[in-house]
């Protein structure tokens, strides 16, 4: 299926790896030009060149922090001046500390909510007066599963991610219809993070190998696998292009089933 994304332009946050980056990729191979964000000058490096592997227009990539809101407005400012505009915002940001409700002092609180929520606030209060020209644009936020159904010992991600959504449901009625709002809800993707994450509770004893602890996180999914972080990506393409045109303010799960919620 194509796009029809020739020519547009995509700006994805928290893209040097994981589900940023596959986002990115797959934008990129239905033709968008692309610009990628990360703190690290050496992963963005690598990620730029992975996905030119794969691209059909041009991709850009700009270091900064999402916690940093010049760094913001610096991101947006050279999306703009590279493409002469922004078709597409694809928010994502890394997820914040784990750990209980008691664990969690002010400070936590603090810069879960900058790192979730303000980012949003600031990316979309920039990239809104593009979003809007020539047409309209969309906003695809990248969340998790947390929103649908409380996970043990995530207190912060639980509760402050809720905010997000909020917030997009908000943007998909007070921007439209120029712009449509939208968010993904992942569970488990085989990223570098949790990889990291199998990987230490291997170094714990609780696995014998890096594919037992795979398969152990599978196993809790009806479809028997975690996901891969392309068909996460794909979804996010497909939510920026024309052929979602009438999906505005939903917030969709991408976890082969494994939430129990019925909404």
């Amino acid at each position: 299926m194509d796009y029809e994304l020739d020519g547009n332009v995509a700006l994805v946050t928290a893209s040097s790896s994981g589900l940023g980056k596959a986002s990115a990729k797959a934008l990129a191979s239905e033709g968008a030009n692309v610009v990628i964000n990360g703190r690290s000058e050496e992963n963005l490096a690598e990620a730029k060149d992975d996905i030119l592997a794969v691209a059909e227009g041009d991709v850009l990539a700009v270091r900064g922090d999402l916690t940093t809101s010049d760094d913001i407005e610096r991101l947006v400012d050279r999306t703009v001046e590279e493409f002469g505009g922004i078709d597409h915002l694809v928010t994502n940001a890394g997820g914040p500390p784990s750990g209980s409700f008691m664990e969690m002092d002010d400070e936590d609180w603090y810069s879960a909510f900058d790192l979730l929520v303000m980012s949003v606030v600031r990316l979309v209060r920039n990239a809104a007066p593009y979003l809007r020209e020539d047409g309209g644009g969309t906003i695809v936020t990248i969340t998790s599963r947390s929103v649908k159904e409380a996970i043990p010992s995530l207190v912060l991600s639980n509760a402050v991610r809720m905010s997000v959504i909020g917030l997009e449901k908000t943007l998909s009625k007070e921007l439209a219809p120029d712009v449509r709002a939208n968010a993904v809800l992942p569970a488990p993707h085989e990223t570098a993070r949790q990889r990291e994450l199998i990987q230490a509770a291997v170094d714990r004893g609780e696995y014998d190998s890096y594919e037992d602890g795979l398969d152990a996180k599978g196993d809790i999914n009806p479809l028997g696998r975690i996901g891969d972080p392309m068909e996460l990506g794909d979804a996010v393409a497909y939510l920026s292009s024309e052929r979602s045109s009438f999906i505005n303010g939903v917030a969709i799960p991408i976890d082969g089933g494994q939430g129990a919620s019925n909404l």
